[in-house]
């Protein structure tokens, strides 16, 4: 039995250690975890001027009730703090893909629109035809 908690015994019933071929397949998914988004973003930066977080908040607003959502659930789709939504919002924003709005539902509640710019530009035209 082992006598540090934090530390499995690797004797115990479901405690081996990996196998080589587990080994082998569980750092090559951690290469493709860390090098698969930087390079999907490349390409995105290099094709469309957009970063994959800026083209999938562009789809999930393109897909939204009246091209809006509120910024917090926004943030929650596109798995972003809510600081990161903001300044996702601010350079989107700033390019006149995005506006925010005070919610009608709520008025201490912002809500990010997708505008005509942001449907119609070049841009983001193949993200919101996703």
């Amino acid at each position: 039995m082992s006598t540090d908690a934090r530390q499995p015994d690797p004797t115990e019933p479901g405690q081996q250690p990996l196998t080589a071929d587990e080994d082998a397949v569980v750092r090559s998914l951690g290469r493709v975890i860390y090098t698969l988004p930087r390079a999907v973003d490349a390409d995105m930066m290099r094709e469309q001027r957009l970063s994959l977080i800026e083209y999938l908040a562009l789809v999930y607003l393109s897909e939204a009730p009246g091209r809006q959502l509120r910024m917090g659930d926004l943030a929650v789709a596109v798995e972003m703090t809510g600081s990161g939504m903001t300044r996702l919002a601010d350079r989107l924003e700033k390019e006149g893909l995005v506006q925010r709005v005070r919610s009608e539902q709520d008025a201490r509640g912002w809500n990010a629109v997708l505008t005509d710019a942001g449907l119609d530009g070049g841009r983001a035209e193949s993200a919101v035809q996703g």
